[in-house]
């Protein structure tokens, strides 16, 4: 994953339940309409008819049949017995291994080839200065019993950090965070001209990155902080799961999506490409380096700045203390360091990148499709990010490739995509979502993600709000990999809680952020997720996973059926299952959120028009479920699926706005975001929330007054959904 490990994000506006008192006559009227559909859907699965029901859920148990763990494990330990970093030989290993087996089950197979900007590094080092110079270890090296951490590993370095020869005075910023600079400033101290030195953790690296170069800094020196993933968390590998002292945290530094000589458009040949000088990353050398190097730095700062409220007191805050044995200071100095990197450059600096596609064709909607994804490459071997996700796809694949010979074709297109890159930046999905907007635009279903979908044993679970109800549907059909008497509903929800299971929102940082922040397809993603230190680190191997990750690789097995269930459920609809009473309720909670926040920013606004637009859309919504559940209660043929279909897909696509946000014109979804400031918090109705935070009240009601009407639009395509098999009854 290039941003965030965990699946399941909150949003800081997703913890009020509250609803705008106006909305509640009109969800009273959804849920009504609801309940008078429950018996058709108690019948057949929502979409289906009695009879196409029935024989779609003989379908997919059949498939979740045939994904097998011992297949799973045999993926995992061909797919990360090597490091393979993106751009490498060791990545061209895995496109060819993935096409061939794709192609071996009877798959349609083809590759796509992009060349990104992506410097490698040359040479990678840090030195502490002093009386006695110390050059500091950065290979994390091999650990007892694990062969695969013998091999020579992928330098520590972040990818789009500068190439770079700095020395200064150390600074400690805490998480530095836009607060940490923000504290640093109240007690003088400037971090411009010294090299600065944060702990992972809060944010995404490539804002920390953002944030020390706007503030100055020579450099940047990232390490995880053994409070967060080492020694304080739990035994350390390889003894136990988590980081050891010597281990590293890779990753991409930059804050765009896609390869950053063409933003918005796919890296094909002879496109025009910016210079190094503009693109959009860091100007500054960026490295990670071991809490047992941070060590080495953090021991010997002490604080110049007096603390202005107790002077004989340290000014370091308490948030600030990690988990070295030793008390934190701030600095600058008297710590001194020197860091040296080395890039290739010029045209060493592209690398060409293989997007690899397996395909069912559909036997009657053949241009509608339903796509499922996860990314290749990794910092390392990578068993747990992302072989978990790619195995995943790879045995759904089986698993829908075997019904097909053995004559049930799907009614859509099924894609099964790996991706290239994604760890510099979603760089391979970005590529191919922009090269194939049209096609995807126009006949998308939805897009499907496997980022890290097995390293424990606890089920989570993200997406949009229009399809969570069919994966908890799925989730009730399956059994509990853990405990076969119960379904696997029950385990993720962790019962005795009766209020549902928790779904992350779509935000960012993994390979759907193409399909859903750029193009609004719905999307879904889920995983099975535990207790770990070796996130981008050398040690992220099949010896982990089998030692503490999945053991038996039975939860990638659940991870793939959970995958073959879903893809088949929408690829055989006969009316694709969305849940738009659902997505109003759900949108309907986040009104007087925003409300409260332009109150609290001194901001005098409405959201009457707002929460109308929501109420309108949500008696559309009602409208089209009634009536979908009631012509597929009557049976036969449905003369207008078709036009219905195609105006469902239009609904979320209506709430984009074509030149984006205002912040990142890229990111063209109205209803979520990841935060500019954060990386790793989601923003809902990003346009409105940082209007807000801009604190201008006349672009705040602008924003509402234009996501209002893209609600209504929504509005209007569900009532051609409506309309549509009216018709034809």
């Amino acid at each position: 994953m290039s941003t965030s490990r965990p699946r399941v994000r909150v949003s800081p506006l997703t913890d009020h339940r509250a609803i705008p008192a106006a909305l509640v006559g009109r969800l009273a009227t959804v849920a009504l309409l609801a309940a008078i559909a429950a018996p058709a859907r108690a019948q057949a699965p929502v979409g289906y008819t009695a009879a196409d029901g029935a024989t779609e859920k003989a379908t997919e148990q059949r498939a979740a049949a045939i994904p097998s763990a011992v297949d799973m494990g045999r993926y995992s330990r061909w797919l990360a017995r090597q490091p393979h970093m993106s751009g490498t030989p060791a990545q061209a290993e895995t496109r060819d291994y993935v096409v061939k087996e794709m192609h071996d089950w009877g798959l349609e197979t083809s590759v796509r080839a992009y060349d990104v900007y992506m410097p490698h590094p040359l040479s990678v080092r840090v030195w502490q200065l002093g009386r006695d110079t110390v050059e500091l270890p950065l290979a994390e090296g091999p650990v007892p019993g694990d062969s695969t951490s013998m091999l020579p590993q992928v330098l520590t370095f972040n990818g789009y950090g500068a190439a770079g020869d700095v020395s200064g005075e150390v600074i400690y910023v805490n998480y530095g965070l836009i607060e940490d600079y923000a504290h640093l400033d109240s007690i003088g101290v400037s971090v411009a001209g010294k090299i600065v030195i944060a702990r992972y953790g809060r944010s995404f690296r490539g804002i920390k990155a953002r944030e020390a170069e706007k503030h100055g800094a020579l450099a940047l020196l990232i390490y995880s902080d053994p409070a967060d993933d080492g020694f304080f968390r739990g035994d350390v590998y390889p003894a136990g799961p988590m980081r050891p002292t010597q281990g590293v945290q890779r990753g991409s530094v930059m804050n765009e999506d896609g390869d950053p000589s063409t933003p918005g458009y796919p890296s094909l040949p002879g496109v025009p490409r910016l210079t190094v000088a503009q693109m959009a990353i860091p100007r500054i050398p960026v490295l990670p380096i071991s809490y047992g190097n941070a060590a080495q730095l953090l021991a010997g700062l002490r604080d110049t700045a007096p603390n202005p409220r107790a002077p004989h007191e340290s000014a370091l805050p308490q948030r600030w203390q990690g988990g070295l044995p030793f008390r934190y200071h701030v600095g600058p100095g008297p710590t001194r360091a020197r860091i040296a990197v080395v890039m290739d450059s010029g045209r060493a600096a592209y690398k060409t990148i293989w997007d690899t596609f397996g395909v069912i064709r559909g036997s009657t909607y053949p241009d509608e499709i339903v796509m499922v994804g996860g990314h290749r490459d990794g910092w390392g071997p990578g068993a747990a990010d992302n072989v978990s996700g790619v195995t995943s796809v790879m045995e759904s694949a089986r698993a829908i490739a075997a019904l097909t010979r053995a004559g049930h074709r799907p009614k859509r297109t099924i894609v099964f995509a790996t991706w290239d890159a994604e760890e510099w930046g979603l760089i391979g999905s970005t590529e191919y979502v922009e090269d194939d907007s049209l096609a995807l635009t126009r006949g998308a279903v939805a897009y499907l993600n496997q980022d890290v979908a097995a390293d424990g044993r606890s089920f989570g679970a993200g997406g949009s709000p229009s399809l969570r109800e069919t994966l908890r549907d799925i989730a009730r059909e399956l059994p509990d990999p853990d405990d076969s008497t119960r379904a696997l509903f029950d385990a993720w929800r962790h019962a005795p809680d009766t209020t549902g299971p928790t779904f992350g929102n779509p935000g960012g940082g993994s390979d759907f952020a193409g399909f859903y922040n750029h193009l609004g397809i719905p999307i879904l993603e889920w995983g099975f997720g535990g207790r770990g230190g070796v996130y981008h680190s050398a040690y992220d191997d099949n010896t982990w996973m089998e030692r503490f990750g999945d053991s038996g690789y039975v939860h990638h097995a659940a991870a793939a059926r959970v995958g073959a269930a879903i893809l088949l459920r929408l690829a055989n609809a006969d009316l694709l299952p969305y849940d738009y009473v659902e997505y109003a309720r759900t949108m309907a909670t986040y009104v007087d959120p925003l409300a409260r926040a332009a109150t609290a920013r001194g901001l005098t606004v409405s959201v009457s028009g707002l929460t109308a637009a929501i109420g309108r859309f949500g008696d559309a919504a009602a409208r089209w479920s009634a009536t979908r559940d009631s012509v597929l209660a009557a049976g036969g043929s449905i003369h207008g699926a078709r036009d219905a279909n195609a105006a469902l897909r239009g609904v979320e696509r209506a709430l984009t706005r074509p030149a984006g946000l205002r912040t990142r014109p890229w990111y063209r979804n109205l209803i979520y975001a990841a935060d500019e400031d954060n990386g790793y918090a989601d923003v809902v109705m990003p346009s409105v929330a940082e209007a807000i935070r801009g604190g201008d009240p006349s672009l705040v009601d602008r924003e509402i007054a234009d996501l209002a009407d893209r609600f209504d639009n929504g509005a209007h395509a569900l009532d051609a959904a409506t309309a549509a098999v009216r018709r034809s009854k």
